[in-house]
């Protein structure tokens, strides 16, 4: 045997009693995911506490992009890459649904919320009805709602004024926003006196914080039932896509969506 083949025979020696025993060896499939999930921007304070809860319970990463639930479900149709959707609205989710761009197994409506009229600061409570003088109320200035045709927060605001018979009166002055979390911040600046958001928005904006008041509620039967869907999309290939939607609907997330002012749902 030469020098170089008994060195050789050496150091393979050594390496062989220093490799981990193969119990200890992880497998390649144990590596941590990252997943992209869209979410509904009324959601952001209750989901990212629940991600950041997840993540250190998996190891994965969550990365969470907030918009109005038309503007990501019109950015999926467009083929942006997500793994899950959240939508403010079960009319958007349908409409991925027909397109084949949803699991339809994996969709469930997770939460539900409902619809508050805010005013800027301190103001006094009004009952939202029939009889309400909304036009009176705002004067010169603006209702903030989110955008009436396509953001699920301003179609449900606008078909409860109509239901109530107000929205003709004051059409001429809503202020229309991308968003609802960009609805509220107009209140909260003193852009305009009163806007109509979620009640989960009211409470989980840390921005707009005393800003403004919850002045009133609108029944639940002036509109059609405040439904939050989810579902993986069937472009995702990340089973850590399932597992985040399962763990939204544990004990843990149901506690913090409760705390934000949504509602639960079975």
């Amino acid at each position: 045997m030469t020098l170089f083949t008994r060195r050789s025979a050496l150091i393979a020696a050594i390496l062989a009693s220093l490799a981990l025993p193969a119990s200890l060896v992880l497998p390649a499939n144990a590596s941590a995911e990252e997943i992209t999930v869209f979410a509904a921007a009324s959601l952001k304070n209750a989901l990212d506490s629940i991600a950041a809860d997840w993540q250190k319970q998996t190891g994965n990463t969550v990365v969470i992009s907030y918009e109005s639930t038309a503007k990501l479900a019109k950015q999926i149709e467009q083929g942006a890459p997500a793994d899950l959707f959240i939508s403010a609205s079960k009319k958007w989710m349908d409409t991925l649904s027909d397109e084949n761009l949803i699991n339809k197994d994996s969709r469930k409506d997770i939460l539900g919320n409902s619809l508050v009229l805010v005013a800027a600061g301190k103001a006094a409570l009004v009952e939202i009805s029939k009889d309400l003088d909304l036009k009176a109320l705002l004067g010169d200035g603006k209702l903030s709602m989110a955008t009436v045709d396509s953001v699920p927060a301003g179609q449900y605001g606008k078909e409860a004024l109509e239901s109530l018979g107000l929205w003709a009166s004051i059409e001429a002055n809503v202020a229309q926003s991308d968003n609802v979390r960009a609805a509220l911040a107009l209140v909260a600046a003193g852009e305009a006196p009163y806007g109509i958001v979620y009640a989960s928005d009211a409470i989980a904006d840390d921005e707009a914080g005393d800003k403004v008041t919850v002045v009133g509620t609108f029944p639940s039967d002036s509109h059609k039932p405040i439904v939050y869907p989810a579902a993986v999309l069937t472009s995702s290939t990340k089973p850590a896509a399932q597992s985040f939607l399962e763990a939204l609907s544990s004990e843990a997330s149901a506690a913090i969506f409760t705390a934000q002012g949504f509602t639960v749902l079975k």
